[in-house]
């Protein structure tokens, strides 16, 4: 960390304490009371400022006040206390307890409790140590750079002002993360164009953080592994590659995955083909067992894995994996019937059946963040339609905040009921979120299950949706009457912060929400709300209709759950 235009003290401070009312600091003859004195006393003063007091107006008395001069923090003090606040917030969830280097322990230090064992501590202002200690390490100017490619070890740091160009050139190491993530973002796209015009590093922001801090001078090369890879979906080996080795993958003019990637050395050897063929061969067994957990899992069919599911526990209060599918099924085709009718109905019913059940399969095992994009391949691999691949694997759609919402009417059918039977259930036994606590991320699902219907226009009545999917639980839910209601209130608190994102005012939201239209509608509804309020007639609505209806009292609202007229 470097800051700039630090004083090495803070500036003295003038302070006035009031002391107390004259007519108890003072007898009868002006001297001071043993009241006033141990005041003085707790304040740090002499009793001798007793004639330098000040005599000033405090309210309608006139009290006593003490004039000083506080002297301003130093530097050491100032940072030895930051650095100690800021090591004890670091969010370590575990940390490894290790021993001080033997003849270096300072007094009453037996143990270090750190993330890993600190080495050094460098602290400098301008040209001069700042006696702070950490981690039992008392702070110096001496610092090493790169392991293999510094010219000097270890390295001495003249003033604060030259540490990154001194551990640039004596430690070749670039101490700025934003200078060597840029530099991996420059070397990144420069490399995979010299791999082939029209291929580009996958771009990847969290993994672009990762890596840039786990090297000091990065090296771009450029690695591949064999064509036969291929053959296993993308997603697969991006992951793997991207998850366990901090690869970069690189994708053609299509976005297809090729059969090369990026590498990002902390060494820059003359030869690289050493750094290449060991990067390459680390990666072929993890790209192996892709193949053959692909392999394996296209032996048995979706449906035939379906019946494990009842094995697998989903709540203990909720059942199992197979009693949840169930019920997703029976809301699939509710909402399937209403909005298209047999067809539909029969379409998403066959997909709600199937889409938990690549959570079985081997891939998914190792790979969980693949659930419902596994089991879109392996529908398309036992022969069903592509409605019911996509349906499999868009109905965790949308997963967070501007993420793309499912293909298709099977697909938008089943996630509305994955996520309705998540929220109608949870809210049933209770599992309601509080404050800034979702653990099952029921927020997320109802904006979701919000952005579907509206965005796709779609016409549900959702109060008889939600009524519906409780009758799916059966004797499960204690009060579904109540909690329906309280999931309805939910909703309709996640539409008015959809609404309020999206430009509408306080008062139009709750206009729109106050109207209860078809939730597809709320967009044509606020615009009519904005259109009526453009009118020259609003501001005086409703119309009186007496002399006591001139009243501002605001009018009564009709039932939360009424039908508008």
């Amino acid at each position: 960390m470097h800051i700039t235009h630090v004083a090495a003290k803070a500036a003295d401070q003038a302070v006035q304490v009031k002391l107390m009312p004259v007519s108890v600091a003072l007898d009868a003859a002006g001297n001071p009371t043993p009241a006033l004195l141990k005041k003085l006393q707790a304040v740090g003063a002499d009793p001798s400022v007793v004639p330098t007091l000040k005599r000033q107006m405090d309210g309608k008395a006139e009290a006593l006040f003490l004039d000083s001069l506080v002297t301003g923090a130093t530097l050491d003090t100032g940072l030895q206390k930051a650095l100690n606040e800021a090591i004890a917030k670091l969010p370590i969830p575990k940390v490894m307890t290790y021993q001080l280097q033997e003849g270096t322990p300072l007094p009453g230090w037996d143990s270090v409790q750190f993330v890993r064992p600190a080495h050094g501590l460098v602290a400098l202002h301008g040209s001069s140590v700042v006696p702070v200690t950490a981690l039992g390490l008392t702070a110096g100017r001496s610092t090493h750079g790169h392991r293999f490619e510094a010219v000097a070890d270890p390295i001495t740091i003249v003033d604060a002002d030259r540490y990154a160009d001194t551990l640039r050139d004596k430690g070749a190491v670039i101490a700025s993360f934003d200078e060597r993530r840029a530099a991996i973002a420059s070397q990144l796209k420069s490399t995979a164009t010299q791999a082939g015009p029209a291929l580009q590093a996958i771009e990847d922001e969290a993994l672009l953080d990762e890596v840039t801090a786990l090297v000091e001078r990065p090296n771009v090369l450029v690695c591949s592994f064999e064509q036969e890879f291929l053959d296993v979906p993308q997603e697969c080996l991006i992951l793997t590659m991207k998850a366990n080795q901090k690869y970069f993958p690189l994708l053609d003019a299509q976005g297809k995955l090729t059969n090369q990637f990026l590498v990002v050395s902390n060494i820059s050897p003359a030869d690289p083909s050493a750094v290449i063929g060991g990067n390459e061969r680390v990666v072929r067994p993890r790209l192996a067992d892709a193949k053959f957990f692909f392999d394996q899992d296209r032996r048995k069919t979706l449906e035939s894995r379906v019946p494990q599911l009842a094995k697998v526990v989903y709540h203990n209060k909720l059942g199992t994996q197979g009693e949840r599918v169930e019920r997703v099924r029976a809301i699939a085709k509710a909402i399937g019937q209403q909005l298209g009718g047999d067809v539909l109905a029969q379409a998403a019913d066959q997909a709600a059946q199937l889409a938990k059940a690549d959570l079985l399969t081997d891939m998914v095992g190792e790979f969980p963040e693949l659930q419902g994009v596994m089991g879109g391949y392996y529908a398309r691999h036992d022969g069903l339609s592509e409605d019911i691949a996509f349906a499999i694997e868009d109905h965790y759609k949308p997963r967070f905040a501007g993420d793309e919402l499912p293909r298709g009417q099977v697909g938008t059918v089943v996630a509305l009921a994955d996520k309705l039977e998540t929220l109608v259930g949870l809210f049933g036994i209770g599992n309601l979120p509080t404050g800034d606590k979702d653990p099952f991320a029921l927020r997320r699902h109802a904006l979701g299950v919000i952005r579907m219907l509206v965005e796709k226009d779609l016409r549900l009545d959702m109060p008889a949706v939600v009524a519906q999917a409780a009758q799916a639980f059966g004797a499960l839910l204690p009060d579904a009457t109540k909690s329906n209601e309280q999931l309805l209130n939910f909703f309709y608190e996640r539409v008015n912060g959809y609404l309020r994102e999206r430009g509408a005012s306080a008062q139009e939201a709750d206009a729109v929400i106050a109207a209860r239209p078809m939730w597809g509608e709320f967009p044509k509804a606020l615009d009519a709300v904005r259109a009526f309020a453009a009118l020259p007639e609003a501001p005086r609505w409703p119309p009186p209709t007496s002399a006591s209806a001139t009243s501002s009292r605001r009018p009564v609202m009709p039932n939360r759950w009424s039908t508008p007229t």
